[in-house]
């Protein structure tokens, strides 16, 4: 042949190796079955049946549909999830949402095992008083903000309030929640600044002694404290130690809320509070 003489470009062309369902499912690891199922699901469709004896046949380029497959299905998605996958879908989309979800399920799972580390902190046994995290939503509020001589003076104070309270005609909100905020950083045993909050129904106007204001939403530990106040370290103790070993920082004033005291109960170990720390991740 000359060097100028026109001539067509030579290819090999090859047949694919054809690889009965039998051998192809021994070579992916899974069943004669499962392969059936995919193939009803349309989820994969044998490359070549031969329609004498209806024997399905699969090619070495289908391996990596059987592996997508599997892949997608570790990562939870469902087999419906698989075909809309197959049939164009918008994949970035679809693997987003999925890693959202996932994420979500990983803090579901994350608070439940922190609540029983809660529990595996106290003492061998029991199941008293762990820490949860939870939402407390916004809420309006009756405030009085004085410095005390002592921790003493706190109940003191709630029936001057509690007066104030109902010549500005609030009606408090139900179910009651009412708290004590402490303004100033760290521990103080004298001339402590707090905070007394109640939750009311709607403002008022203010007065020289009660103030309203509007609490947003946040995010606390909470731990619930039964009996004397007297006692409070412990379970501050133990909503602290939770705080530290479960990534979180403070993020706003601590809050203990009187449920039961001595204005409703007889005995001091009938007491219930609970102690709310705002928090958010560190």
């Amino acid at each position: 042949m000359k060097m100028n003489e026109k001539h067509e470009a030579f290819a090999e062309k090859t047949t694919p190796q054809l690889y009965k369902i039998g051998m192809f499912a021994q070579m992916n690891h899974i069943t004669i079955k499962t392969l059936r199922f995919y193939e009803e699901q349309g989820l994969l469709l044998p490359a070549y049946v031969d329609g004498e004896n209806g024997y399905r046949y699969y090619t070495m380029n289908q391996m990596a549909d059987i592996q997508r497959i599997t892949a997608l299905k570790q990562a939870g998605f469902t087999l419906d999830d698989i075909k809309l996958i197959n049939q164009g879908a918008d994949t970035a989309y679809l693997l987003s949402t999925k890693k959202a979800a996932l994420l979500k399920k990983i803090a579901e799972l994350t608070s439940q095992i922190a609540v029983i580390d809660g529990y595996l902190s106290g003492p061998a046994g029991t199941l008293d008083a762990p820490v949860l995290i939870r939402t407390i939503p916004a809420v309006t509020v009756a405030s009085m903000k004085k410095r005390i001589d002592s921790y003493d003076e706190l109940f003191s104070l709630m029936p001057e309030m509690g007066a104030e309270m109902e010549r500005l005609g609030c009606r408090c909100a139900l179910p009651e929640y009412c708290f004590t905020h402490y303004l100033e950083p760290g521990f103080r045993d004298e001339h402590i600044l707090i905070e007394t909050c109640e939750a009311v129904t709607e403002k008022k106007e203010d007065s020289a002694l009660v103030k309203f204001r509007e609490l947003p939403e946040i995010t606390a530990a909470c731990i619930f404290h039964k009996g004397s106040y007297s006692n409070f370290s412990e379970s501050y103790a133990a909503i602290l130690r939770f705080i530290e070993e479960n990534g979180y920082k403070i993020c706003g004033n601590i809050r203990e809320n009187y449920i039961d005291g001595i204005w409703n109960k007889d005995r001091e170990e009938d007491w219930l509070s609970e102690i709310q720390i705002p928090v958010s991740r560190a």
